[in-house]
């Protein structure tokens, strides 16, 4: 474990374990190694990946903090700005596009009254493009917070995702 006093921290001891672990796959000398997994635990319990948290991990793996920020906003994964509860990310690359991704794009957009890098009134929904997301033959697709892949997502399949996220909050 690093040797970060617990008052400049900013994540539960549950999160520093699961850093840890990760970091315990590496060399010793290779603490660094671990920092993309570090931002995602970090994100997961955060909601996003404040200029803090990023601060917090550098300090924790024992990295200068630009080269934390300099993962945190090359991936699109991390959300470097804060985000509704639910993080709709719909891919309108090319393939996805010509099976109908940029039509859920919209439909989303409609639904939701929202634009793409919009978040709700309400807090609830983040609509964001996304790259490709390697699922082609399952357009259009959408993923939810970065973990729950969508196929094949309709206007019904739509209306039925935002309802179930929805009778969640």
């Amino acid at each position: 474990m690093s040797a970060v006093p617990q008052t400049t921290r900013l994540l539960s001891q549950q999160a520093y374990a699961l850093i840890d672990r990760e970091v315990a796959k590496y060399p010793a000398d290779q603490k660094q190694s671990a920092v993309m997994a570090a931002l995602a635990i970090a994100q997961d319990e955060q909601g996003w990946v404040s200029p803090e948290v990023i601060d917090d991990v550098a300090r924790y793996l024992g990295m200068p903090p630009i080269a934390v920020h300099e993962v945190a906003t090359f991936y699109n994964m991390y959300d470097t700005q804060k985000v509704g509860r639910f993080k709709l990310a719909v891919c309108t690359c090319l393939p996805c596009a010509l099976r109908d991704g940029a039509k859920a794009g919209e439909y989303l957009k409609d639904k939701l009254g929202i634009d793409y890098n919009e978040t709700t009134a309400d807090g609830l929904f983040t609509l964001k493009e996304s790259e490709c997301q390697g699922a082609c033959g399952d357009a259009p697709v959408l993923i939810v917070n970065n973990k729950r892949m969508c196929s094949f997502m309709s206007a019904d399949k739509l209306d039925a995702l935002i309802d179930e996220l929805r009778s969640k909050a």
